[in-house]
């Protein structure tokens, strides 16, 4: 990835100049994502020390990660699709670095599959066949991986993919069923089965997952995203009853 895309992150924020001074900060950094001053410098640290380290694996994989919050939910809508691209460039550069480690081969899919889901029918197809392949491999190289990430990614997939091309809302249920057996107390996983539950018609299964999803703990490694998805399950659940 070229490093000018730490620039295309601050674009009209002004100059974002990173004050920690090691790894260890960018991990303390990222934990604060939700401020975008954080997760730019955070990104930013981890960039640098990829230029400077180009087989750093940890860096590779956490800047990937990096790219797809900025790309999901840190930056402005007009920036994000921006950091995704990038995202998946330093996914692949993760998969290349080391192929038998998990990360690299979910934060590429994580990257390919918003793009798919967010900019349009053609990045959805292109992306389609990729994204399912490296999230088998993540199944191959570590199940509980994230706590079943893959599992629940795949169901996602078979979810959100129309059947013509290899979608699947009964092996989108049995993937996200699998997640749930490594956390029964994922929000995310919750929300997902809740919807895919929806569309197989069994809106009362649907409202106990969206009532345990609400309930559920925040996760310490995820707490940004389980009180987004926690709220989507919120206002889902408020459309069934």
């Amino acid at each position: 990835m070229s490093s000018c895309i730490c620039v295309l992150y601050i674009a009209g924020f002004g100059v974002i100049a990173p004050v920690a001074q090691d790894l260890a900060d960018a991990d303390a950094l990222y934990r604060n994502r939700t401020n975008l001053t954080s997760a730019t410098q955070a990104a930013a640290l981890w960039e640098a020390r990829l230029a400077g380290h180009p087989t750093d694996f940890d860096a590779a994989w956490k800047l990937a990660r990096a790219q797809y919050w900025l790309g999901t939910q840190g930056l402005p809508a007009p920036e994000r699709k921006t950091a995704l691209e990038a995202g998946l460039v330093t996914g692949r550069r993760a998969v290349a670095i080391n192929q038998a480690r998990p990360e690299g081969h979910f934060w590429m899919a994580a990257n390919m599959g918003a793009l798919a889901e967010s900019f349009g029918l053609r990045q959805g197809i292109r992306f389609r066949g990729a994204i399912r392949d490296a999230l088998e491999t993540v199944l191959r190289l570590d199940p509980g991986f994230q706590q079943g990430s893959a599992d629940r990614a795949l169901g996602r997939w078979y979810y959100k993919v129309p059947g013509v091309f290899g979608g699947d809302k009964r092996k989108s249920e049995a993937h996200l069923r699998k997640a749930l057996a490594y956390n029964a107390q994922s929000v995310i996983t919750r929300l997902f089965l809740a919807e895919t539950l929806i569309e197989l018609n069994r809106k009362d299964e649907a409202r106990r997952e969206l009532e345990a999803a609400i309930a559920a703990p925040d996760d310490p490694e995820w707490i940004p995203e389980d009180r987004l998805f926690r709220e989507q399950a919120r206002r889902l659940l408020a459309t069934l009853r």
